[in-house]
Parts: C-alpha cells; sequence; structure tokens
C-alpha cells in the first residue's frame, strides 16, 4: 500500500477548522478506495507560534517539511500581528524556499451555487489562473530610508527574470493545451510598465511558438477585469504575474460565488520539492470558532493535491462528491445555505462512502 506522507500546518482563524474537515475527507476517501493512505503530521506554526517565538515557524522549518510528499496548509493572518510579517514568516518562505513557482487557481461555478453574474450557471465559466509565484511584484526587493521624516521613502521592486518568466509561460501554456479548449490569455500592463512587462509579453511570444495547437491573446489586466465580468465563457486558461494572478483570482472566486470555495496549488513542476495546497480564503478571523467555515476550497485543493500525487481518480471521486452536496443544496451561509462545516464534511463523506464510480 501506498503511503503519502501529508505536512499539515492549520495556522490561524479557520484554517484548523477546515484542515480537520480536509484531513477527514481524505481519510474517508483512502478507507474507501483502498491501495493508499495518509500519513498526516501536523505543525503548529503561525501566528500563535510567533506571539510565543518571535517567528511564523522554526530556523529548520524548510527542513523539516523537506521528506514530506506535499503540504496542506490551512490559512495565515491575525488581527494582533501585522500582516507582512505573518506572510513573509510562514507562507512565502515555503513558496520561495521550495521554489513552488506555478500558483494553480481553478475557479467553476459548482452545482447548487447562485453566483452574482446575472444568468450564469455551471459551465459558464471555467477557469484556470496560473500565477508566477516566485518573482515580480512580489520578489521582496526594496527598502526604506528617512524613516518618519518628510523626505522618507519607500522602494518595492518588481523583478521579472527570462528564466522565471518563460517557465511560468510554458507551464501556462502546457495547461492550456491539456484543456479541451486549448486557449490561453496572457495578462500584461505593458502599455504603462515599459521594462519588466514588456519583456513579459516578448517571451510569452517566444513560447507561444513551442505549442501551435494552443490559441492564445494577451489582454491588459484593467481591461482583464470586464472581460472576466460580462463575457467569463471567452476566457479558459489564464496567465498573469504574481500580483496580478493574486487580485485576478480574488474576483474569479467572488465571480464564482464565494473566497469560500476557491482552492490553490503552490506547485514545483519540477518535483524537486513538496509542493503546497491551500484554500484561498484566508483566516477569516470574523468567523473563526463559529463553525461556519466553507470547507469546498479546502476539499477542492485536496483534489488538486490527489492529482499531483498521481491518484486522478480518487481527485475526480472527491470532486463529484463535493459537486452533488452542493447540487442537493448543503451549503454553508457564504454561498446562502445554513448548513455547518461539519454538516457539509459529513455530507461529503457519506457520499463518498457511497460512491460506485
Amino acid at each position: 500500500m501506498k503511503t503519502f506522507n501529508i505536512a499539515t500546518i492549520p495556522a490561524d482563524g479557520i484554517g484548523p477548522e477546515v484542515i480537520e474537515a480536509g484531513v477527514a475527507v481524505l481519510d474517508a476517501l483512502a478507507a474507501r478506495d483502498g491501495g493508499y493512505a495518509f500519513n498526516f503530521r501536523t505543525y503548529d506554526w503561525g501566528s500563535d507560534y510567533y506571539k510565543a517565538h518571535c517567528k511564523m515557524m522554526p530556523e529548520d522549518g524548510l527542513e523539516q517539511l523537506k521528506g514530506h510528499d506535499a503540504i496542506f496548509f490551512g490559512a495565515v493572518g491575525a488581527p494582533d500581528v501585522p500582516d507582512h510579517i505573518t506572510l513573509w514568516g510562514l507562507r512565502l518562505p515555503i513558496c520561495q524556499g521550495f521554489d513552488q513557482y506555478a500558483n494553480v487557481r481553478p475557479t467553476r461555478i459548482l452545482p447548487g451555487i447562485s453566483p452574482p453574474l446575472r444568468d450564469r450557471g455551471p459551465g459558464d465559466l471555467d477557469w484556470v489562473i496560473v500565477r508566477e509565484n516566485s518573482e515580480g511584484e512580489y520578489a521582496g526587493h526594496g527598502g526604506r530610508a528617512h524613516r518618519g521624516l518628510p523626505e522618507e521613502v519607500a522602494t518595492e521592486t518588481a523583478i521579472f527574470t527570462r528564466v522565471g518568466v518563460a517557465r511560468i509561460m510554458r507551464h501556462a501554456f502546457s495547461l492550456a493545451q491539456s484543456r479541451p479548449r486549448r486557449m490561453l490569455t496572457v495578462v500584461t500592463k505593458s502599455n504603462a510598465q515599459r521594462h519588466g512587462m514588456v519583456m513579459w509579453d516578448e517571451i510569452a511570444a517566444e513560447v507561444a511558438a513551442e505549442f501551435p495547437d494552443v490559441t492564445w491573446d494577451m489582454m491588459l489586466v484593467n481591461a482583464m477585469t470586464v472581460r472576466m465580468t460580462l463575457n467569463p465563457a471567452s476566457l479558459d486558461t489564464i496567465v498573469a504575474t504574481n500580483l496580478h494572478a493574486d487580485i485576478l483570482s480574488d474576483l474569479a472566486g467572488a465571480l464564482a460565488g464565494s473566497l469560500g470555495v476557491a482552492p490553490t496549488a503552490n506547485i514545483d513542476p519540477e518535483r524537486r520539492f513538496p509542493s503546497m495546497f491551500e484554500p484561498i480564503h484566508g483566516s477569516a478571523f470574523d468567523i473563526t470558532g463559529k463553525g461556519i467555515a466553507n470547507p469546498v476550497a479546502t476539499f477542492w485543493t485536496a483534489c488538486q493535491m490527489l492529482e499531483h500525487l498521481g491518484e486522478v481518480v480518487p481527485a475526480q471521486r472527491l470532486m463529484k462528491a463535493v459537486e452533488d452536496v452542493c447540487a442537493a443544496g448543503i451549503l454553508t451561509p457564504d454561498v446562502g445555505g445554513t448548513a455547518t462545516t461539519r454538516e457539509v464534511t459529513e455530507a461529503v463523506i457519506e457520499t463518498i462512502r457511497g460512491s460506485n464510480h
């Protein structure tokens, strides 16, 4: 029997609630299928760890994680710890330290969920956003001088490298090639950002020549928000910079009904290091402990993790169970339902146990 060693980092806010749900569903799936199992090891890193140790994770945190097959991550952020500390202290060191340069965010309108887009439903919006996850606007280069003085200055330098842009373009074109429509939209802002983004455009065109069977176009990021809202069916696979994709994927989640159903995978495509899978909804301290956090994003990112581990059929079974539960109206309040986190989780587990496919 195959055993997958999974590091769980529940972290902050509703993170522990949704990761607990995700672990329960994955264990139920493995018990139903046989042939594989999960060995979960939990790491108590996050804002509470920071308050006790003045750091978000131990100095050897990456070394502790390195031997796992994947990382199952909850959410990071707390009202009493500055966001730049929580982000740069935990999530980004893992993403950058393990060179998880491809952030992959699928978006669909799930059955049973009413999105804010007028006259839209399942099938009208089916996207995958590929986010460059290692450099760009979140490279962390810059600084501040003359603090507190009238002449105080702060710089935030976006870094674009040929290798970084080429590899994310190649990953996005390859993903588009694997999808039925074979379409890719490259998001840019080269009209205003005339160095890094112009190089981004040039490399996109170079890589496109390697994928003649993929139809592609290019769109300015501001125009992209209009297209996503007014003509969602015209889009399929999307690639954008670290910042642009971060913003557009939140819009995508909202257009699909809720950030509570939006998953993400931080992938090292070369598989040198473990990849990390997480919901994108954040720590949501306003609902922490109320038992109403939506676990669907965590279940969906668990599907991504299963696919990455080579368990494609179990991933499909889990996604079908999630869709069936949503279609049955067993939904948390963020998507118009009255169910609790536990009720949604138990419904998905029961659906998995009764699955014949």
